[in-house]
């Protein structure tokens, strides 16, 4: 499949354009022009690119690439060690953020929510990142939804406030939406769950009766990256692998 071809239909599926983003979402680095093997991960990281280069694939796809709003533009130390590595072996990058938070099937939200049994019934906040519905089974404590969690991702997450209280509505947005619980709780959420947890948040939570739940970025992002790997499988005939590298984020 030629690259552009990729790049396109990608952006087709996942409606960039529509969104305002950190990042530029779509090809970041240009690399061979067919493309037929594709690795797939959460993040650009050196580990996964010298797989790339070692599984001998042509392009990268992630949730996670490179050139983040206000970051140092200089191609110097690390930065320069990636570029290097992809463009020497002539590697795309390949690389969607919120477009493949929000999709409504193979986003990160959506994904979510399939292992959780979560039901999506609306949105809120900016862009409607964040999603609100019901819980897998009606008059679960908080608590209990932490302790699922954990099993389901495998990872500990850090449960903040009233672990007790009754979740008959739940609102999640993955990875570093921890910002979000106040609309999370104007929405009528009796919970909310996403990746990561600040200062403000934690008070908050406390004060507001609404439980605040930190179940991991990278745990909470591992899932729509897979789904975008299934898809350009079955539907684009590619060979699309994903590997999960460890992070305790």
């Amino acid at each position: 499949m030629r690259l552009e071809a990729l790049q396109r239909h990608l952006g087709e599926l996942l409606e960039v354009a529509r969104l305002r983003d950190y990042c530029p979402n779509g090809l970041q680095v240009e690399g061979r022009g067919e493309v037929r093997r594709v690795l797939c991960g959460v993040t650009a990281c050196q580990a996964l690119i010298e797989m790339a280069v070692q599984g001998g694939y042509d392009a990268l796809l992630v949730h996670h690439g490179y050139f983040w709003r206000g970051e140092d533009g200089c191609i110097t130390g690390i930065r320069r060690r990636r570029l290097g590595a992809l463009l020497t072996h002539d590697i795309s990058l390949l690389a969607y953020h919120l477009p493949l938070d929000v999709h409504p099937l193979l986003g990160n939200n959506a994904q979510l929510a399939r292992l959780m049994g979560w039901e999506g019934e609306d949105h809120f906040g900016d862009q409607d990142l964040g999603w609100i519905g019901v819980p897998q089974e009606a008059g679960q404590r908080a608590v209990e939804i932490a302790a699922t969690l954990a099993t389901t991702l495998e990872r500990e997450p850090l449960l903040v406030g009233d672990g007790e209280r009754i979740v008959r509505r739940i609102a999640w947005c993955t990875g570093g939406a921890q910002s979000l619980l106040e609309q999370a709780i104007a929405a009528g959420a009796d919970l909310y769950v996403s990746g990561e947890i600040s200062e403000p948040t934690t008070h908050l939570a406390r004060e507001s009766g609404v439980p605040y739940i930190a179940a991991g970025h990278h745990a909470t992002e591992r899932y729509g990256v897979q789904a975008l790997a299934r898809h350009l499988r079955e539907n684009m005939g590619l060979e699309a692998d994903f590997i999960d590298l460890p992070n305790p984020a």
